[in-house]
């Protein structure tokens, strides 16, 4: 593939395993940055390829790149360009101003590759023949259709969805089964990882994101205190503004601005509504005064940005909060990667809250793995990946690092933060009541056609503007959703 030929090594071998997580990049002349594939080898055996498989969408939206972050190359829709990256960043990078943080990356994916390594697999890393993501999510498209499909791929769920409804991911329920995963994955998410009850694809992590990351000294300089709804929210908001210091700290672009009115839609009606409105897309709670109120209440955050706001990347605005630039940031818990790269810790330099009206609801997304329909002498290396991915050590070192929280309830809290001893905690109680709901913004609600397609357009249309009413948003909202049907 790309000029490279993948070699047996055996009957345990990763064969074209696609996986999204990045190694350490390497630089073009000129300064530019090509993706990095890692490669397995079985112990004093011939090479195998892993291949590197492009992002989710979820990852790509944190750049502001929505449009080239949707895998139109697997649904076949094309909104916009893609960059020359396979992984978690776009052209440019998107942490600029952060140069730990690709070592960060690189110790998060070494915890599932000393896992391997265990088994007898080391990773070493190659470097892709013209690589980026377009061509990636091309090749796994193609693969799939030419009956050579990848051992795994990093994708989003209704992706996996996809390929699990035309037949093509594997039945790992056997592993499942004898492990009892089904006991200990929330349940709402093993929509995402089972087909008619047989388990093809395992979750690595939880992602929610209806947080505030909120800077210590700044509070305790205001004289602020938790937020316990959206009324007090403003209030405290209030007080920074008042203090001469930038409230919000927000990237104008359609992914933040969509990922925050998810907490204001939970916020203003409560989780059922949110379920309501936009998991079970009830026309009623769509066209609702409530959903017009979450509108109204969405254009009253506008006022707490700062002038610059529009276009600005989402770890740029972090960095705000974390300089003391700015009181508050918005965002799901991979900010907190930003704060643990600038060596912050919670409860000294900053607070992490629920967003005022959310306590006891968790809006999650997900990074999982869906495992493709391969050949025998490739299934066991296939069981050897899930089985890792689903290890409890693997999955709570993995996430200390990583700023999410196990995929798996009952994985302990104990190497973790207060942040993360409080989103395992919520995961939990929100499992049991019904309240762990999955991120519209995110895709993980409905699927792209709606979330990074009809939510983002009305949303920050809205926000900058060019929707000028919470009528006419709610309208063009119930339209669009209904156009895609």
């Amino acid at each position: 593939m790309n000029g490279e030929t993948p070699v047996a090594i055996g009957a345990k071998t990763l064969n074209n395993a696609l996986l999204g997580f990045r190694a350490e990049p390497r630089r073009r002349p000129g300064g530019r940055q090509t993706a990095i594939r890692p490669r397995l080898t079985r112990s004093g055996a011939a090479t195998r390829l892993l291949e590197t498989a492009p992002d989710r969408i979820r990852r790509e939206q944190r750049l502001g790149r929505v449009d080239n972050a949707i895998p139109h190359h697997i649904d076949g829709k094309r909104d916009g360009r893609l960059g020359d990256r396979f992984c978690w960043r776009g052209l440019g990078g998107r942490r600029q101003g952060s140069p730990d943080a690709a070592l960060v990356d690189v110790r998060r994916l070494n915890v599932i590759k000393q896992y391997l390594a265990k088994e007898g697999y080391a990773w070493k890393d190659v470097p892709v023949a013209g690589g980026g993501g377009e061509a990636a999510m091309t090749t796994l498209k193609a693969m799939v259709a030419a009956g050579n499909p990848p051992t795994a791929s990093q994708i989003l769920g209704y992706f996996a969805l996809d390929y699990a409804e035309a037949g093509k991911l594997a039945d790992i329920s056997s592993l499942a089964n004898k492990e009892g995963w089904a006991k200990v994955i929330p349940t709402a998410l093993q929509k995402f990882t089972t087909t008619n009850g047989k388990w093809d694809a395992v979750p690595i992590n939880i992602h929610s994101v209806n947080w505030i990351w909120v800077n210590k000294a700044i509070m305790d300089k205001i004289g602020g205190t938790d937020p316990k709804n959206f009324d007090e929210f403003l209030a405290l908001l209030d007080k920074a503004k008042k203090a001469g210091v930038i409230p919000l700290a927000l990237g104008g672009q359609p992914w933040q601005e969509a990922t925050m009115f998810d907490s204001v839609v939970m916020s203003t009606g409560g989780p059922d509504f949110y379920k309501k409105a936009f998991i079970d897309l009830d026309e009623s709670a769509l066209k609702s005064d409530t959903m017009k109120k979450s509108f109204d209440n969405l254009a009253k955050l506008k006022a707490y940005t700062d002038p610059n706001f529009a276009g600005r990347d989402w770890n740029l605005a972090t960095a705000m909060v974390i300089k003391g630039d700015a009181l508050l940031q918005v965002m799901g818990d991979w900010a907190k990667g930003e704060f643990k790269v600038a060596n912050k810790e919670p409860g000294k330099d900053y607070l992490c809250y629920r967003f005022p009206g959310t306590d006891g609801a968790v809006i999650y997304n997900t990074d999982m793995f869906a495992f493709f329909d391969v050949s025998a002498d490739r299934k066991a290396a296939q069981l050897a990946l899930a089985d890792a991915t689903m290890n409890p050590e693997v999955q709570s070192a993995f996430n200390v690092i990583k700023g999410s929280v196990p995929a798996r309830t009952d994985v302990p809290d104990t190497a973790f933060d207060m942040c993360g001893k409080k989103g395992i905690a919520d995961v939990k109680a929100a499992n049991a009541k019904g309240t762990f709901l999955g991120s519209m913004a995110q895709n993980y609600a409905q699927p792209p056609a709606i979330g990074t397609g009809v939510y983002h357009d009305v949303v920050t249309k809205f926000f900058h503007g060019e929707i000028k009413t919470s009528d006419e948003a709610v309208t063009a909202l119930v339209k669009g959703i209904e156009s895609t049907k």
